[in-house]
């Protein structure tokens, strides 16, 4: 073993120390092999792709989940393919002229095929410039915004709605919060919407519903709001300015931030022109164009048209509802007549004013400024522009301070500009006897065109309305409801109960008419007492037996009451409620003397129908109600068409009356007629060939009395403003006209109401709280004179008519006793007659407590006596209440004349 080299001691030992070592593991292929780490991957990897499956699938459960409440939450999209927007409703006056707006959004939808195609190509250049190519969403935009809301950070996050989804948020969810949630609803549903509808009907919707400023809502009403012109009407630069403001309608506002909305529509040609929509020249042009906003004027209201309006839009909200009336898109034209209607306000205006000068003193100023510490300087300019003047100040005035009591010396505003000038010196000594002027009061002046001074003004305390109307149709020409639309809206025509006094008298003198009693019977004019009740006439004296035409004409309290104790006051009630004067009213004597409510309206409807013939009348504001369509939806009731037959009209050249032709076969004489005797000869039957078929306009209301009665009561009332009451209001007028005066208990109310064969006109005055007017302030002395000046201003332009007399009546002229007087009389009665009715003319024996009202009192009618004291009548007060009725034994006629208290519960004068 020595001898063996391979086994020396350095050998030896390696081999020991190899043979010790453990031997390594052979794979199966003679590989090494896999140890524990390999195994631990693979178990991990295990875990992290059970994990992976399971979280996907529950995150696609959750989705699916979320995605099912999204869906089950979204509103339906069917309903835009019937889409019709919230439109503005107009009101236009009787000559077309654009009155006022009724709008929650003042919108004016036009369809899409009538939007100029450069309106269209801005707002999808700026806002979606995929839209004809996406489906309702725009991935790539949503990336875009995306990151930029990562880069600019802290910022608003940008937007990346399409214009379906502009539509969505707008009409669907109608909201402007910015929520992921609402995202994705807002995302589902554009897609919905582009399943839908077409990518022109998303447009039109967009282009007629989003809202671009001041009020506007669609392209339309904006091209209006700033430029003044209809949307065809846009150049290219208008065009790409509106489509500027979506985005914000505040912030490039051009009345405020004019280069920022020169900007931004700037910006909007320049992706015009990136888009390919218009030539890089005509964005260079456009850029190149000042942007001028159109300076606002408001259409309507028409001047001092505020009470008409407001009327209309009460009967419109009435009859449709608040929702239709200011959504509708409806077009409403109207009888208003605007110069008329300039007039009556003006009219009523300076009718107030002159009143409330003659009758009150200066009640001193409005307000005061503590700023003003002499003439010179101008340092109450900037107080004077920060307050606010008094709601009741016309248009006409300005306030003003006073800067020298002593000279009368005030300041005020024109256009921004301060002005200086002298009160008028008979208003300075119209303040000398109220409250004096201090420097720094705030005062109402009116510049005068015709010299350096100013005049001092007041708002009157006292109220007025006046009312005229179309006799033969209704139509309302002028409203004016009160001194200030703007101070109260309540409307004095129309709301406010208001007793009529003597311009009640007619009906009572009307129901007599069509009982048969000529306008020439007497009446007995003499004292009247029953119970506590001394009703008087207005002069205190009695004029003993008394036609109608006198007792009428100059409104005797004394005699209408003894007719509507003759006829029943059933009679009376029934006419005043026929013509629409009254709903109802009670069956007692005072109601005969005016002792009811009406309103300004309803007397001038009632008028109405006696001046038309005995139709009955209702006022109409309205022509016709048209939809957004332009159909009529409703037009006042009464009239319709029919057709007649009648015989055509000869040729030209031929008479109308030219005899037969000769060779035409006469009529031959009877056997034993007289020879040379006129032969009657039967009319011949007309030849169909000759007839023809014309419209006629069929009347269909009903008549609250004859024509031949209605025109007896149009003949005594001519009188009543020609030698009557009511003289002051004919004065200049040459056209036939009748009225009557009326004036209530106590000189509350003063009224005048009369008429032309055209037009009818009311005017009251009086105060909202009833107190007297002042002694013998009648309806003839106040309104009078207002009725006048409105109705020549109403007859101007109108030619000359006399009220038509019918055919059967016989005109006479007779002695009343009094004057010579003209009246008509119906077939059967004997002109200038006056004959006995049950005995005395008064006649009062079938009268019953049914008619007078006698139920609610103690005593009866039978009471009346002829002579002193006869034809006692049943009061109610105006408050209700019924006072004591007893008849007093031996009552003293003479001494119930001096009673100034007892002059009749309605009507004096």
């Amino acid at each position: 073993m020595s001898g063996n080299p391979s086994f020396g001691p350095r050998k030896g030992l390696r081999a020991l120390w190899r043979g010790s070592r453990p031997r390594r593991p052979q794979g199966p292929n003679g590989g090494p092999p896999r140890g524990p780490r390999f195994r631990r991957v693979r178990t991990i990897s295990a875990v992290v792709l059970a994990a992976g499956v399971l979280g996907v699938s529950a995150i696609t459960i959750v989705t699916w989940s979320e995605y099912g409440a999204f869906q089950a939450g979204l509103p339906t999209v069917s309903g835009l393919r019937t889409y019709q927007p919230p439109v503005v409703s107009r009101i236009y006056s009787g000559d077309d002229r654009l009155m006022a707006e009724l709008a929650a959004e003042r919108r004016i939808f036009v369809p899409v095929a009538a939007i100029p195609t450069q309106v269209k190509d801005a707002f999808i250049a700026i806002e979606d410039q995929h839209f004809y190519s996406h489906g309702g969403i725009d991935p790539l935009a949503i990336a875009r915004a995306a990151l930029g809301d990562v880069t600019h950070s802290g910022r608003r996050p940008k937007g990346a709605s399409t214009i379906t989804q502009q539509v969505a948020k707008v009409m669907l969810l109608n909201t402007n919060d910015i929520t992921i949630a609402l995202k994705i609803r807002e995302a589902l549903l554009a897609m919905r919407i582009e399943q839908t509808l077409t990518k022109d009907q998303i447009l039109e919707i967009y282009l007629n519903e989003i809202y671009l400023g001041e009020r506007a809502y669609g392209v339309a009403a904006a091209a209006e709001t700033y430029f003044g012109k209809p949307l065809d009407q846009l150049d290219l630069a208008e065009a790409a300015f509106l489509a500027a403001l979506p985005r914000s309608p505040t912030n490039y506002d051009p009345y405020h931030h004019l280069d920022a909305a020169t900007d931004r529509r700037n910006l909007v040609l320049q992706r015009m022109a990136e888009t390919g929509a218009i030539s890089a020249q005509a964005r260079d042009a456009a850029m190149a164009e000042p942007l001028v906003p159109h300076v606002q004027t408001r259409s309507g209201p028409v001047p001092g048209s505020e009470w008409f309006a407001s009327e209309v839009r009460r009967e419109l909200v009435a009859r449709y509802g608040l929702d239709q009336t200011m959504r509708g898109g409806m077009d409403v034209h109207t009888s208003l007549d605007p110069h008329l209607q300039q007039v009556a306000t003006d009219t009523l205006h300076d009718g107030l004013m002159a009143y409330d000068r003659t009758h009150g003193s200066w009640r001193g100023a409005s307000g005061r400024l503590s700023s003003v510490s002499d003439d010179e300087g101008t340092s109450w300019s900037q107080a004077l522009h920060d307050t606010a003047p008094p709601t009741g100040m016309l248009d006409a005035w300005r306030l003003a301070v006073v800067l020298d009591p002593d000279l009368g010396r005030v300041g005020w505003l024109e256009g921004g500009s301060p002005k200086r000038a002298p009160i008028m010196l008979r208003d300075l000594y119209w303040t000398q006897a109220g409250r004096r002027l201090r420097r720094g009061d705030l005062v109402m002046i009116e510049p005068q065109a015709d010299g350096p001074r100013v005049a001092l003004r007041q708002i009157p305390k006292v109220e007025g309305a006046i009312v005229s109307m179309d006799v033969r149709t209704g139509r309302v020409l002028a409203m004016v409801g009160g001194w200030s639309f703007r101070d109260s809206q309540f409307n004095r025509a129309t709301q406010a109960l208001r007793q009529p006094g003597s311009s009640f008298k007619p009906f009572v003198y009307l129901a007599a008419m069509e009982q048969g009693i000529p306008p020439s019977e007497k009446f007995d004019d003499s004292a009247v007492t029953y119970g506590s009740w001394h009703p008087q006439n207005y002069e205190h004296d009695y004029w003993g037996p008394t036609t109608l035409h006198d007792a009428l004409r100059e409104s005797r309290n004394l005699v209408t009451i003894r007719l509507a104790a003759h006829l029943g006051m059933k009679d009376v009630s029934d006419m005043a409620i026929k013509a629409g004067l009254v709903d109802q009213m009670p069956h007692v004597l005072p109601a005969a003397l005016g002792a009811v409510e009406t309103t300004v309206l309803r007397e001038a409807g009632a008028y109405a129908s006696i001046a038309s013939g005995g139709r009955q009348v209702s006022p109409s504001l309205i022509d016709d109600v048209q939809d957004r369509t332009g159909q009529i939806i409703w037009r006042p009731a009464g009239f319709g068409l029919k057709t007649i037959t009648q015989t055509a009209p000869p040729p030209p050249g031929q008479p109308a009356d030219q005899p037969p032709a000769s060779g035409t076969a006469q009529a031959s004489a009877p056997a034993g007629a007289t020879p040379g005797q006129p032969t009657p000869v039967a009319a011949p039957a007309p030849n169909p060939a000759d007839m023809v078929t014309v419209p006629e306009i069929d009347d269909q209301r009903p008549r609250i009395a004859s024509e031949d009665s209605a025109y007896q009561i149009i003949t005594m009332m001519k009188d009543v403003v020609a030698r009557g009451t009511g003289t002051a209001a004919a004065t200049g007028i040459t056209q036939p006209i009748a009225g009557k005066t009326g004036t209530s208990q106590n000189f509350n109310d003063a009224w005048f109401a009369g008429f032309s064969p055209e037009v009818v006109t009311v005017v009251w005055v009086g105060y909202d709280s009833p107190q007297s007017l002042g002694e013998k302030e009648t309806g003839g002395r106040i309104a009078g004179p207002l009725w006048n000046r409105v109705m020549k201003a109403a007859l101007a332009d109108r030619p000359p008519v006399d009220f038509r007399t019918p055919a059967d009546m016989t005109l006479a002229r007779y002695d009343t006793g009094r004057l010579m007087a003209v009246d008509a009389f119906k077939p059967g009665q004997t002109p200038g007659s006056s004959i006995a009715l049950n005995g005395f003319g008064a006649g009062t024996e079938a009268l019953g407590a049914a008619d007078t009202g006698a139920e609610a009192i103690s005593g009866s009618e039978d009471d009346m006596v002829s002579g002193q004291g006869q034809n006692g009548a049943s009061s109610a007060s105006a408050n209700g209440a019924t006072p004591d009725t007893r008849a007093t034994p031996g009552a003293n006629p003479q001494a119930s004349a001096a009673s100034t208290s007892d002059i009749g519960m309605g009507g004096l004068y």
